[in-house]
């Protein structure tokens, strides 16, 4: 059975050049964007649970843009005013950069890596070894802080978000020949959503060993991985599947 309709499970790419809508051109397939899963702030009454003082930190280290939007929705939520003097540490440039929605960009006050890890940071890091850091992270968060632990640096983790199942309404098709996953979190909503799944012709693809993992332990057939030696991308993996297809 060949392919005709692919859910990629995540949100619709907002420029028109993304290379799923050549594919979808190209091989005459059905792409829908629909996530598995979705990301919400926490209420500022379940932040305060975890007796965390904003105005105590005179830094804040950010790994997703997303950690972002809820640290300044919290603060505003709380009404907490964050002063002109707060230094934040982004692990890339693009994070950095998209601080410029809450607040004015000086550079002696962002400091940001270049590949998203955090060793990259250490160095701006340990020279500002004085100040306060708080560390906004999410309920799942994986980030390995044995570097700042290494290096006595004074921080807190705060959760300000949490990963939840984006669930299918009972009204919604489920009649896809393809599933492309992104996360752990993905395979664990599938299976939420469809505790009786059956995956029987339904390809299944992935990105990141992980993900590959969790579709394995979960007793499903992985059918694509990215990357590869030929795909360094999942849509250069996906490609090269519909392309042997035809």
């Amino acid at each position: 059975m060949k392919v005709k309709k692919i859910l990629v499970s995540q949100p619709k790419p907002s420029s028109e050049k993304s290379p799923y809508y050549e594919i979808a051109k190209t091989y005459g397939v059905d792409i829908v964007f629909r996530p598995f899963i979705k990301v919400e702030g926490l209420t500022s009454k379940e932040f305060r649970q975890q007796k965390i003082s904003i105005p105590e930190f005179t830094a804040v280290i950010f790994t997703a843009r997303t950690a972002i939007d809820h640290f300044f929705r919290l603060c505003e939520e709380m009404r907490i005013t964050i002063p002109d003097t707060m230094k934040y540490f982004c692990t890339t440039e693009s994070i950095a950069l998209y601080l410029q929605k809450y607040t004015v960009y000086r550079k002696r006050k962002i400091f940001h890596g270049e590949t998203g890890k955090l060793e990259e940071l250490m160095p701006f890091i340990i020279k500002h070894n004085k100040e306060k850091f708080l560390y906004a992270v999410s309920d799942v968060h994986k980030d390995d802080t044995s570097l700042l632990d290494s290096n006595n640096i004074n921080y807190t983790k705060a959760v300000m978000y949490r990963t939840v199942s984006n669930d299918f309404g009972p009204d919604e098709e489920f009649d896809y020949d393809m599933l492309i996953f992104f996360s752990p979190n993905g395979i664990a909503s599938l299976l939420k959503n469809f505790p009786n799944f059956e995956q029987g012709d339904i390809r299944i693809g992935c990105l990141g060993s992980t993900t590959a993992k969790a579709v394995r332990d979960a007793g499903l057939r992985l059918d694509i991985e990215a990357p590869n030696p030929q795909a360094p991308s999942m849509t250069a993996a996906l490609e090269n599947y519909l392309k042997s297809e035809n």
